[in-house]
């Protein structure tokens, strides 16, 4: 199903970047928004052709990131409660669970201009304190250039900065930290920028692996010195950060379990939740586990990121074949790892 862009929303221009939490201007991919009724919003978003970040990856045919559109998807969470919801512009925000799918894998393939997209947001459920809206759950969907290309649900809430500031640091102090969070480039070794799909080693965050079993394990680097996944400081590790591990592990998995390439494969599902805050001092893990195929629909892992050994967040990856030729999965020959599985 197509949908054509009648809304009259404007692309010329992005919105302020405090509407959305960023520092940068060019990490800002919204244009526009309007109110259709008191629980539905419409939402305006300019992709770009290339980025430092999301534009980084081994598949063809060259196609909008998935994440970039979870970006736009949260940036467009964070702009709907600030302008219509009347979340105060002071305030914190949590992403608590979310679920992307990509509908149109076709949908996601870059044009000859920048992509404009059309988000139709609805509301669907509240969480109220003592009265006062705190926190939504949003059910978006994403049509691209007229084509309906994603849907994403999802979770948020906010609090004033002096609930954030006691919040974290009653966490910190439970773990025996410091109030203020420790800050550095990591000093480990990256995996090879291929072997997760990506060209540019900056992007790539995971550093040592190992398969045991059905399951494979990587140690989650930290560099806040990224431009998009530390676009400002932040005094926790970011979702965004998670989210590329959660692909980069499951990218991993899959040639180091089943032999498929990571040069092949894209990620069409993501469904993941946050129990609680990333601490930057201690030591992140991110474990991934074949769960479905691999078959002519994909394959499916479930993973999860630990620190000390207690859980931080949970998600599931679908990833399928990038390019419609050759798009079966199955290697003639599976590894030894999941034949001994």
């Amino acid at each position: 199903m197509s949908r054509s862009i009648t809304s009259g929303l404007s692309y010329s221009a992005t919105v302020s970047r405090r509407l959305v939490h960023r520092a940068a201007v060019c990490e800002v991919f919204l244009t526009d928004t309007e109110r259709e009724s008191d629980e539905r919003f419409l939402v305006a978003a300019q992709l770009p052709r290339v980025h430092s970040y999301y534009s980084d990856h081994l598949t063809t045919p060259a196609a909008y990131d998935p994440l970039l559109l979870l970006e736009v998807f949260r940036q467009t969470s964070i702009l709907v409660a600030h302008e219509h919801l009347g979340a105060p512009h002071d305030n914190k925000f949590t992403f608590n669970d979310g679920d992307l799918a990509v509908l149109d894998q076709e949908a996601l393939v870059i044009g000859d201009r920048p992509g404009h997209a059309l988000l139709d947001v609805e509301v669907v459920t509240e969480k109220r304190r003592h009265g006062e809206l705190v926190g939504v759950t949003l059910r978006m969907s994403m049509a691209l250039d007229g084509r309906d290309a994603a849907t994403m649900t999802m979770a948020i809430q906010w609090m004033p900065p002096h609930a954030w500031q006691g919040l974290r640091e009653r966490g910190r102090a439970a773990l025996g930290l410091t109030a203020e969070p420790a800050s550095g480039h990591p000093g480990t070794r990256r995996l090879p920028p291929a072997s997760v799909g990506r060209h540019s080693p900056q992007n790539v965050v995971l550093s040592e692996s190992a398969v045991i079993g059905r399951e494979l394990v990587a140690k989650v680097l930290v560099d806040q010195s990224h431009p998009a996944l530390f676009d400002h400081p932040l005094d926790h590790i970011p979702g965004a950060l998670l989210f590329e591990a959660y692909r980069q592990t499951a990218l991993h998995a899959a040639h180091e379990l089943l032999g498929l390439s990571p040069h092949r494969l894209t990620l069409v599902r993501c469904v993941a939740a946050f129990t609680r805050f990333g601490e930057f001092e201690l030591p992140t893990t991110c474990r991934a586990e074949l769960v479905e195929g691999p078959d002519r629909a994909g394959v499916t892992f479930r993973l999860q990121t630990s620190q000390d050994e207690v859980v931080v967040s949970t998600a599931e990856i679908g990833l399928q074949c990038a390019a419609p030729l050759g798009s079966r999965l199955v290697p003639e020959s599976a590894p030894l790892a999941l034949q001994a599985g």
